[in-house]
């Protein structure tokens, strides 16, 4: 009753109303907020068991009745009884799908704020590689003179390459038959070394026999005598 008695108001005062210019104005929307009493049966004549179920609330369809204009749902804290079937609808309310597409059109505003982060970086990138590649081109460029300066001299650096590479064999070589000789030469000194302990300790032992041969062989005083 206080919902039909504002739109009568509304109404009256928007015939009556003369427009004198756009001294002040307002944009108004018609609410879609509306609540359907729940009954026990199926007509004005039962009990309300639920004061009022909000438009937009999901409900199960259990039985629909053409003959009385009633279906029987149940909500979903389920409670079951009947409402008109007029004030159902197979979609949500606008309200609702409204709140659905800000909330789709945030989640893209967000993914689009995402994409532009990554495209500027993908730029940022873009711009780096393509700076590293002028540098490189330019590398190159300078690499292509060098190799045509070398090439044009190449006979000469080759021989001279050539002949490096036989003196560096030829000094490896003789190295190597140096190092032959020098442990050749270490392994006689060695053996030379040996050989004079030998032969050191060979007269010492002579030394020490004819030490102790000589007084033997000395006549003595009385043979002397007898003879």
């Amino acid at each position: 009753m206080n919902k039909l008695t504002r739109f009568f108001s509304i109404a009256f005062f928007s015939a009556t109303f003369i427009y004198t210019g756009p001294l002040w104005s307002e944009t108004m929307y018609i609410d879609d907020n509306l609540w359907v009493p729940l009954r026990s049966g199926a007509g004005t004549s039962y009990r309300i068991i639920h004061k009022g179920i909000k438009s937009g609330t999901e409900l199960e369809i259990l039985e629909t009745s053409k003959d009385t204009g009633y279906s029987q749902v149940q909500t979903p804290d389920g409670m079951t009884g009947y409402l008109p079937t007029r004030y159902l609808t197979a979609q949500p309310i606008a309200r609702t799908r409204l709140i659905k597409a800000n909330q789709r059109t945030a989640t893209l505003e967000k993914e689009n704020t995402t994409l532009n982060s990554r495209l500027a970086k993908l730029l940022k990138e873009h711009n780096t590689l393509s700076e590293k590649h002028g540098q490189t081109a330019e590398q190159l460029d300078k690499n292509n003179q060098e190799l045509a300066n070398i090439k044009s001299i190449s006979a000469d650096a080759l021989n001279l390459d050539r002949r490096n590479r036989e003196l560096r064999e030829n000094n490896e070589q003789l190295r190597n038959e140096m190092e032959l000789l020098q442990t050749e030469n270490r392994r006689l000194k060695e053996k030379t070394d040996s050989n004079m302990m030998l032969i050191g300790g060979g007269l010492v032992t002579l030394g020490v026999i004819i030490t102790l041969l000589v007084p033997m062989l000395k006549p003595s005083k009385k043979g002397d005598s007898w003879a």
